[in-house]
């Protein structure tokens, strides 16, 4: 068991942001799956504990937990749900890796999950059709987060074509047009909630690509946010600095190397996207990708 732990957390920080989110997703699924059963046990509702981390409708319960509005985007109702919602973002978090960053993912995926749960409690506090159920009603899935990175991607790469079973080849902007329709015309069904915050998430998507095809980053805020919680807890945070050292030697000429290097491969990226731009993905050779995905893992 313990090299199976091993393993996992060497995968985990070997892995590019897609993975991380996804072992995120599964570690706090079983976690939450695993409390429960305890409680049963005990003859003890594990409804409560589920309770505690999904996003409520209502404004009241939500001023009393507002961690939920970062929790419920990492929470899963069965293993249905985690598994779609996994593959949808393997597939395509994957895809938004050749075009945007891994920091811009990370960003993303909390906006789109921030901006799916408020629009989800607007909603239901707005519409007089969700009066009956606004208090006893609350919302868990990554699917919000997850439809700004399809959103996002298809705005940047609308012409790139995915296959899918059944249905073939298919250009990604009419993927998300026909995912986004589908979400409005089950806004009044069982699932409506769900259906909100996926709107919710495809706007963040909408709203992320568009502002930084005109240089506006709004992802910045939360990567900073992310990076500045993370070195609080970073053991290399508390280290004793070293003493400066002045070096002779050759310190200079590696330092222009180095500088020549770098210089070297900001152009040759900047090259393959301006390729990608006016030529689409699929122009690209195999190295261009792979350069261009190595990029992104920066």
């Amino acid at each position: 068991m313990a090299q199976i732990i091993t393993d996992l957390k060497d995968k985990f920080k070997k892995g590019n942001i897609v993975i991380q989110l996804i072992f995120t997703n599964i570690a706090v699924f079983i976690v939450v799956n695993l409390i429960s059963i305890i409680l049963q046990l005990f003859n003890r509702s594990a409804a409560d504990i589920f309770g505690l981390l999904a996003l409520p409708a209502s404004v009241e319960r939500f001023l009393l937990q507002p961690w939920s509005l970062i929790t419920y985007m990492f929470m899963h109702a069965d293993i249905l749900h985690i598994l779609f919602n996994m593959l949808w973002l393997f597939w395509f978090g994957q895809l938004f890796l050749y075009v945007f960053s891994a920091k811009h993912l990370r960003g993303l995926y909390l906006l789109g999950g921030f901006c799916g749960g408020i629009l989800y409690m607007i909603a239901f506090n707005i519409f007089p059709y969700f009066e009956p159920m606004l208090y006893a009603s609350s919302m868990v899935g990554a699917s919000a987060s997850v439809l700004a990175i399809v959103v996002a991607t298809a705005y940047r790469e609308p012409n790139y074509q995915v296959r899918l079973l059944l249905f073939g080849n298919i250009r990604l902007k009419y993927l998300a047009l026909i995912v986004v329709l589908t979400d409005i015309l089950f806004l009044t069904s069982n699932n409506a909630g769900g259906h909100i915050a996926h709107i919710g998430g495809a706007l963040a998507g909408l709203w992320f690509a568009a502002s930084l095809k005109k240089g506006t980053d709004i992802t910045k805020w939360i990567n900073k946010l992310i990076d500045a919680i993370a070195s609080i807890f970073d053991k290399r945070t508390y280290k004793r600095k070293p003493k400066m050292k002045v070096h002779y030697g050759n310190d200079r000429q590696k330092d222009y190397d180095y500088n020549a290097k770098k210089k070297v491969q900001s152009e040759e990226i900047d090259r393959i996207l301006d390729k990608l731009k006016k030529s689409g993905y699929g122009s690209l050779t195999n190295d261009e990708k792979k350069s261009l995905f190595d990029a992104s893992k920066k």
